[in-house]
Formats: C-alpha cells, structure tokens, sequence
C-alpha cells in the first residue's frame, strides 16, 4: 500500500482568502415574535425572493437594546425563508458572543468611506406589495452583474417578471395586475397599469421609468406607493420617472 506523506496531504486542498456576496438583513427589534411577524409579512407576496442567499444580520441598531437576542430563533426564521444566516456584526459584546453561541460568525464592522469614494450603505432587504395570489412567473433570469433584460410582450393580469440582478426593459404594456421585479431600474416605454418594483434588493438609487404611468403600485427599495394615492396631474398618464428621495417616493415629468 503506497505511504501518504505530509507534504503530499497538505497539496490536495488550498487555503485561501474570499471574498462572498451576501444580503445584509437590518435587525431593528430584539423581539423574536416581532421579527417574525414582520419577516413573514414582508416576503409572503414575494415567494422564491430568496434563493439560499447568504445572509449578514447586523445589530447596529439594536446594539443598546436591553432585552437579550435570541439568536437561534432568528437564524432559524431566516433560514425558513430561504436564507442562510452565517454572520452578525455590528453588535455589542454580549451579543456578539451570544451569537457566537449560535453558530454565526463574527463579521468585522462595516468600513467608513473614504473622501473619494462613499463605502456602500446597507439595506434592510424588505419589500411591501399588494397580495398577489395565483401569480404566473413568465421568467426570472439570474444574472452575475449588470446587465438588462429586454421583455418585448404585453404583461397581463397574474404575470410576473423578476430580472435578478439587472435592470428590466418593457417594450409592451404592463396590465392591470402584472407585476414587474428588478433590482436595478424598471423602463417601461408602453402604459404601466400594474406593479412595479425597482431597486427589489435595497438599491436606493434605482428608478421607474414609463411612457404612460397609470400603475396599481410603484416601490423602490421597499418604500411603496398605491393607487389608493392619486398621482399628481402633471404625471398621471404620462411619460413620468419615479425616484426615491430620502424615505419619499418622487414623481416627475420625463
């Protein structure tokens, strides 16, 4: 039986640095039952939002709270929605090592920006939309970076289409209870009368775009606006963009 050495065990496998993209979910209670009760509201009408993404719990805005975390429950509500709680930060020692406890790592406190260039902000990764039951998913296309994906056909009622990662061109009407998804802009060049939702993974700086804009709703990075809202007059109906400003969505003539 031919002998295995040390030098040659230590070639079959490498160690190496990485760097993994995750989602970054903002803790802002350290009531479990409120967290869950808000996590399954905010993601019941978008099922398969998640697809097993790693996920960074950061405690920087509970880092005062008194009442302990119970860490084990909340990876556990993550992972029941299709995530993978692996690290925490941001929080206070006696978090820190309670979440240690749990099995997550701990992650090094987010960087501050440099004078040329701003660190990325994180985002609560939520969103609020109307129930949509029974919804036909007409495509999901993943894509490792920036990119758009073109739709050339009219959206009818009970359609969605969700472009991963990119931003979505809409050639054709959006009906009436169509919804699209992107996490990057949403252009419409044709009447958008159902949902849109741009900036889906927290991008802030994400946009919609229509020709005609008469939609059911319009969300960028999670804040939202129905029609239960009547559009201004110099928009409704008309070539319009929608960007976000602080907390408040803003519309304004093309």
């Amino acid at each position: 039986m031919p002998l295995t050495t040390a030098a040659q065990a230590r070639t079959r496998f490498d160690l190496k640095s990485a760097s993994l993209p995750v989602v970054a979910v903002v803790l802002k209670t350290a009531d479990t039952a409120q967290f869950a009760a808000d996590l399954a509201e905010r993601v019941a009408d978008a099922p398969g939002f998640f697809d097993n993404d790693p996920v960074l719990i950061d405690l920087g805005a509970v880092k005062d709270a008194g009442a302990p975390i119970d860490f084990a429950a909340i990876a556990a509500l993550l992972r029941s929605h299709g995530t993978l709680p692996v690290a925490v930060r941001g929080g206070s020692p006696a978090q820190m090592e309670a979440a240690r406890a749990a099995g997550l790592a701990a992650a090094p406190d987010a960087a501050p920006a440099r004078a040329e260039a701003a660190a990325p902000e994180v985002h609560e990764v939520v969103r609020e939309v109307e129930v949509v039951r029974e919804v036909e998913v007409v495509r999901e296309v993943p894509m490792p970076g920036p990119g758009a994906v073109v739709v050339d056909k009219p959206l009818r009622s009970g359609q969605q289409v969700y472009a991963r990662g990119a931003d979505l061109v809409v050639l054709a009407v959006v009906s009436f209870g169509a919804e699209v998804i992107a996490d990057g802009n949403i252009h419409v060049y044709a009447p958008l009368r159902g949902r849109a939702i741009a900036g889906a993974r927290g991008d802030t700086s994400a946009r919609i775009f229509s020709t005609c804009l008469e939609p059911q709703l319009v969300s960028i990075a999670g804040i939202y606006r129905t029609t239960e809202t009547e559009l201004p007059d110099n928009v409704r109906g008309k070539g319009a963009q929608v960007r976000l400003e602080g907390e408040k969505l803003l519309f304004e003539p093309l």
